[in-house]
């Protein structure tokens, strides 16, 4: 099979790409898409909620499960910080509207049920040897290959913490939630001996939320130790009485300051979590995986070499590699270093900062509010680091 692109994996990266593909601007023809899906199995990505903000209306608003104007973040002790978005929003959605909504619109697209065993790279385009779960195989040939799988293995890093969490979306049996707002850090968890912990509220509705525990370390934990943690969460801390389970939502995020190679060959390139798409020190992906798409595309319309973009700036990711070194060495307290930025910084200005879209000056100020000493120590610690595979 011959085409212009192929794309590997039908997650939120592969989607979007192959979606923008097909909608080029006017007077430009559409590129012939392969998209190669694995079967369903091990290998096909579970469901998942992906969190973002935006200003203004975007492309997925009609597919949202629900969207919020007000944050709130919860000290171990005291009162919360409530913050205002002003302009932006947040807004959440799942990956099941998500594919339900995105595939009818690929017109066009050729789908290959099959699992990706291995990329041919030449200077005139690549090969993508697929097989499908009867044992056949497939080859398909193009331009440009973009493969959004994680990687085999993780790439060498100074740093590495895991973001691992078990969510619950349930209901209650009386109004319990905030419809209106976010508890976007909820510090009043008991503190793992290393790391940080915290909990996670995404109301749906006054009696429905997404309720999540949350922990930033070096190794998730058993599945009993998220239900225990849940349960003293739901009833000790936010005493929300009897409630109904729904659904559960567990996962694990890398956040380290690895490098990713946005090229793997002449003619491959990686887009997504494989692409450096995750933020390191927060693990949000969805809005940077956007960009990187949308710019993508783009490219490929315009004919040029389709190089995916860096999804942060580079001193963003340092600063990234100070805070979870930080936080790993126990010199910062995650609970103080968050409620003091919330507290101190205006919530446009730091969920900009966030997304890696600040400038170097705003950047200094936010710098100014952090626990200059340990910081300091930390960021001239890491340079002597070495990257450890």
């Amino acid at each position: 099979m011959h085409c212009d692109v192929v794309v590997i994996g039908a997650g939120a990266a592969g989607l979007s790409l192959a979606w923008r593909l097909l909608r080029p601007p006017p007077g430009v023809d559409a590129p012939s898409v392969v998209l190669v899906d694995a079967p369903p199995g091990p290998l096909r990505p579970s469901p998942r909620t992906w969190c973002y903000w935006e200003q203004g209306p975007g492309d997925y608003d009609a597919w949202l499960t629900a969207s919020w104007n007000g944050l709130r973040l919860h000290r171990p002790a005291g009162p919360p910080v409530r913050r205002d978005l002003g302009r932006l929003t947040y807004k959440m959605l799942t990956s099941e509207s998500f594919d339900r909504a995105v595939r009818p619109r690929l017109t066009g697209l050729r789908l290959i049920e099959a699992v990706a065993e291995g990329i041919t790279d030449r200077a005139d385009g690549g090969t993508v040897s697929c097989r499908a779960a009867d044992g056949t195989e497939r080859r398909v040939r193009a331009r440009w290959a973009f493969d959004s799988r994680p990687p085999a293995s993780r790439p060498p890093a100074r740093v590495r913490l895991v973001q691992h969490f078990q969510g619950w979306f349930l209901r209650t049996e009386r109004p319990a939630f905030d419809p209106h707002t976010v508890d976007l850090m909820d510090f009043r968890t008991p503190q793992p001996p290393h790391g940080l912990s915290f909990g996670y509220v995404l109301p749906l509705s006054s009696r429905e939320a997404l309720v999540e525990y949350t922990e930033f370390g070096r190794e998730p934990l058993p599945d009993h130790a998220y239900q225990d943690a849940l349960r003293h969460y739901t009833g000790s801390v936010l005493g929300l009485g009897a409630f109904e389970v729904c659904a559960v939502e567990r996962g694990s995020i890398p956040m380290t300051d690895a490098r990713h190679d946005r090229r793997a060959g002449t003619s491959t390139f990686r887009i997504g979590t494989a692409g450096g798409a995750v933020r390191p020190s927060t693990g949000y992906a969805f809005a940077a995986i956007q960009r990187q798409t949308r710019a993508v595309a783009a490219l490929v319309h315009s004919g040029r070499v389709p190089l995916p973009p860096a999804a942060y700036p580079r001193r963003s990711l340092a600063m990234d590699a100070v805070l979870l070194r930080g936080i790993d060495t126990g010199r910062l307290s995650g609970p103080e270093f968050f409620t003091r930025l919330f507290e101190k910084v205006p919530p446009e200005r730091l969920l900009r900062f966030l997304d890696g879209r600040t400038k170097p000056y705003e950047e200094f100020r936010i710098g100014l509010h952090t626990p200059v000493v340990p910081m300091l120590r930390t960021t001239a610690e890491i340079p002597f680091l070495a990257r450890r595979a």
